[in-house]
């Protein structure tokens, strides 16, 4: 089966439910999370494997290497390394993030949800300030989005992410999958109390930067 990324990328922003939380005491580090759940056409057994199998990751997200069972390490290629800190198969794991000097954690939840299952991925930690007030929750958020339609074509098509990433992100459907994901993000860190000046500043600096403008 073959299938079209760009009907794809067009329908997956409003497949996506998002929530953002925010506690920023005025000094110091401020606490973000982004966190965002997708029901998918499979079973629970199936989708833990795509999210966990050291195989079927990199046809979706990135190649991990290290240790996928409780207490190892692993390394992202080009991207965060992390401890799994917690396993409770097949339905959540907890993971550290460990990426430039800083640590988070990311937490996903595997359940049934009708005749599909259902995907909830939370990326929480401590921020730099600076790094907070230019691009809020979306800094994650909107990357996790599209590893959550890489999930999608990967669970619907059986098929893997495109080989070129750089040439899809310069697709008007990726830079449109971009720009609606920042700006749901943003609608998420209003909710979370962020006044909504800086949410949709943050918003447009975090569409720019995924678009590489």
């Amino acid at each position: 089966m073959t299938y079209d990324i760009d009907d794809l990328a067009t329908a997956q922003p409003a497949a996506v439910a998002r929530r953002a939380e925010v506690r920023d005491s005025g000094e110091g580090e401020v606490f973000v999370s982004a966190s965002l759940s997708q029901t998918y056409p499979t079973d629970v057994a199936d989708l833990w494997d795509a999210v966990t199998s050291a195989e079927r990751l990199p046809r979706w997200f990135a190649p991990v290497h290290g240790e996928l069972v409780l207490g190892g390490r692993f390394q992202v290629e080009g991207n965060a390394a992390g401890t799994v800190l917690e396993c409770d198969a097949p339905h959540r794991y907890l993971i550290s993030w460990e990426i430039m000097g800083g640590s988070s954690q990311v937490e996903v939840t595997v359940e049934a949800d009708g005749d599909g299952a259902r995907l909830t991925l939370t990326h929480s930690g401590e921020n730099a300030r600076e790094f907070y007030e230019q691009f809020g929750p979306g800094a994650t958020g909107v990357g996790w989005d599209l590893a959550f339609l890489g999930l999608n074509a990967l669970i619907t098509t059986g098929q893997d992410r495109p080989e070129d990433a750089e040439a899809f992100f310069a697709t008007p459907a990726a830079k449109s999958l971009i720009a609606e994901s920042a700006t749901s993000w943003a609608a998420a860190t209003e909710s979370a109390g962020v006044p909504a000046d800086l949410a949709r500043a943050q918003g447009e600096r975090t569409a720019a930067f995924f678009s590489g403008e």
